[in-house]
């Protein structure tokens, strides 16, 4: 048997972007009193909200996100618990926890703060041993619920990047996994030829019947 939680958060108009982005446009474009049915339109960045950074972000790849087998997107999933720590360092514990080819999720706590811009220029960081490690246990992607992994000039991203490794930004309600030992992650970008997706993710955890 299997729960679902939401991990993504909710497109609205205007949504606060990074210092900088183009601005989220969400309308009502037809009315169902007017025209007989109703309609939206969304005008959006491929970076803002909840979203999967592609390596084609910041890095030659060729690859475009809709290029990129399904597989890469789905795994089981590892929750660490880091709030409070501005330089996220590598714990010995972590070599054991953090299993190959799984997604990676690094709860920072800083969801509650979405759209100041402290949460956006002031976020944490995991340091390059740390994701050098993410790489040699070929992780297929690490999310968190803060704006990046790192900061200017993003040698995190390029470490990443050039192992394949997806980056999920802008997570959220990851403090419903706590204690949560076996659950999977799905992490699905829309099938869009650009170099990132907003994207809904979900765990899946499976519960005892």
């Amino acid at each position: 048997m299997k729960r679902y939680i939401d991990l993504t958060r909710t497109i609205v108009d205007e949504q606060a972007v990074y210092p900088g982005d183009d601005a989220t446009s969400l309308k009502r474009s037809r009315n169902l009193s007017i025209d007989g049915f109703n309609n939206h339109r969304l005008q959006i960045s491929m970076h803002s909200g909840t979203h999967i950074d592609g390596p084609m972000h910041m890095s030659d790849s060729p690859l475009y996100i809709d290029q990129m087998p399904l597989e890469k997107f789905v795994g089981s999933g590892v929750l660490l618990d880091v709030r409070g720590q501005n330089e996220i360092l590598l714990k010995e514990e972590y070599v054991d926890r953090i299993a190959e080819r799984s997604i990676v999720l690094f709860w920072t706590g800083r969801d509650e703060i979405f759209g100041n811009r402290e949460y956006f220029v002031e976020n944490p960081f995991i340091t390059e041993d740390f994701a050098k490690l993410l790489v040699e246990k070929k992780v297929k992607a690490v999310g968190f619920d803060s704006s990046s992994p790192d900061r200017y000039p993003y040698p995190v991203h390029g470490i990443l990047f050039s192992n394949g490794v997806l980056i999920i930004e802008n997570l959220t309600n990851l403090a419903s996994l706590q204690g949560v030992v076996n659950f999977e992650v799905l992490t699905l970008p829309l099938k869009i030829h650009a170099d990132s997706s907003i994207a809904r993710v979900i765990a899946a955890v499976q519960e005892n019947e």
